[in-house]
């Protein structure tokens, strides 16, 4: 009997043929388990309206993120009903959309459109979502985080593309009347023509009254562009035309081509741009969120790689102190929708390595990292944090990416 020992390069040649079908696998099972958490957090509850928590049960209660627990971030929501429906699961994603509209059409204060950073997670009450708040027993008092309770930008273009995804699958008016409403509210409150003219931050809650946030953020520029320009393929008209050329310009005078990459917005004053910090959702959203994207913003991907780059995915922040799964998933996203889907290939096991038993991502491994930024207008520090908790916007942004679809701009 001959035994037959084959060539080196030929068992080079197997397991390359068997490299692609692990990974392939890898993206195909990070898909399944992603949409499976996402619609059992949906319907294993009572019918009806209703937001999920951003961040899942956890045991421990250290005080510095207390405020966090039971709480519905609405762009958290807006990601989880956007992926739902990617998944086709529509049941599920449009019970989050419901309550979206019933967000911003309910609120106890305002009756313009409006929407809130966050929400108590949980089904709607008596016709309405409930705002955040926990018991403070060392205060003795209820307490309101001010973040969450206020209005940003970004969040309300958030949530208006998952109310116009909603309009896209359903055809139900009710969707694109509320999305319209959040969009007008912005154009109304939050446009600011100082140069270069775009959106300021919105506003934030003070316990002394609202505070007009007057930087401009490159982000959410981005994302009230892809709003707008959605709402005006869906339903034509020359005021969502303006109102998303004024969001893009602001975009491209952020785009700083001597570096290679967007600068994260302006100072206080809304017109000196930030040369210092760099959010990793304002580098590569632009590459699938605006309707004509510059070739040469392409150039980006390098200096996401060096200034971004960390154990094997993507930071928030410029020089990383840890990975951002969320963060990760949307580089993948990019790499997918923009044609290079082998640049993803490694990411798909990573996120998989990122997930609990039940199939929810934690937002880091590490125990916490800094983004870089502050939370509001009184904060003395960097105070904005993610933490090893099972998160509901890094899920959802893994099975966006995943099921390869544009969170921006529909299918």
């Amino acid at each position: 009997m001959v035994v037959r020992i084959p060539s080196r390069a030929a068992l080079l040649a197997g397991l390359a043929l068997i490299a692609p079908l692990a990974h392939a696998d890898d993206r195909a099972d990070l898909a399944r388990s992603t949409c499976a958490v996402l619609d059992q957090a949906v319907s294993t509850q009572p019918g009806g309206p209703l937001l999920l928590a951003s961040y899942q049960p956890w045991q421990a209660k250290p005080p510095d993120i207390e405020a966090l627990r039971n709480v519905a971030f609405t762009y958290d929501n807006a990601l989880a009903s956007i992926a739902l429906f990617a998944c086709g699961k529509p049941q599920s994603a449009r019970r989050i959309a419901d309550a979206l509209v019933l967000a911003a059409s309910s609120d106890p204060e305002y009756h313009d459109g409006r929407v809130r950073n966050a929400y108590a997670a949980g089904l709607s009450k008596d016709g309405a979502m409930v705002l955040p708040g926990y018991w403070s027993a060392e205060r003795k008092a209820w307490n309101q985080d001010p973040y969450q309770v206020s209005f940003a930008t970004g969040n309300m273009a958030w949530v208006a593309l998952a109310l116009l995804e909603a309009y896209r699958q359903s055809h139900s008016a009710t969707y694109l009347a509320a999305a319209r409403r959040v969009l007008d509210w912005t154009g109304k409150n939050t446009l600011d023509s100082k140069a270069p003219a775009g959106f300021v931050g919105g506003y934030f809650a003070n316990p002394a009254g609202l505070v007009r946030q007057d930087w401009k953020s490159t982000e959410q520029n981005v994302d009230l562009a892809a709003a707008w320009t959605a709402l005006d393929r869906l339903v034509p008209g020359a005021d969502a035309r303006a109102q998303a050329a004024i969001a893009g310009a602001f975009v491209t005078s952020q785009w700083d081509g001597k570096e290679g990459r967007f600068f994260i917005g302006t100072g206080p004053d809304g017109q000196t741009s930030d040369h210092d910090h760099s959010g990793l959702d304002a580098q590569i959203w632009p590459l699938i969120a605006m309707p004509r994207p510059s070739a040469d913003w392409m150039r980006v991907l390098p200096f996401v790689d060096t200034a971004h780059g960390v154990a094997g995915g993507y930071g928030f922040n410029r020089g990383p102190d840890g990975l951002w799964t969320e963060g990760t998933a949307q580089v993948a996203s990019v790499f997918v929708l923009r044609g290079s889907p082998k640049r993803a290939t490694p990411l798909w096991p990573l996120l998989k390595k990122q997930q609990t038993e039940q199939g929810w991502l934690f937002a880091t491994p590490q125990p916490r990292i800094n983004t870089g930024l502050a939370i509001g207008p009184a904060s003395v520090t960097n105070d904005f944090f993610y933490y090893h908790l099972p998160h509901l916007g890094a899920t959802a942004w893994a099975a966006i990416a995943a099921k390869g679809v544009n969170p921006f701009a529909g299918p």
